[in-house]
């Protein structure tokens, strides 16, 4: 299945979930917001947000510094 991550075609491989998503692209366990159109999904419902194709999610990390 094809999502939008970032304005750029993924293909998500095992699953579908946001979770399954984050396994995937091997984000870090902290320091990483989503948001499935437009809408910030709580880190706690990731496993249960079920993604459809063509879905468009951003993925915004943390940063430090000024």
């Amino acid at each position: 299945m094809k999502v939008l991550v970032n304005n750029k075609e993924t293909e998500l491989l095992n699953g579908n979930s946001i979770a399954d998503l984050a396994q995937q692209l091997k984000l870090p366990q902290q320091g990483v917001a989503i948001a499935l159109h437009n809408r910030m999904i709580p880190r706690a419902q990731w496993a249960e947000q079920i993604l459809q194709p063509n879905d468009s999610l951003v993925i915004i990390k943390a940063a430090c510094g000024g």
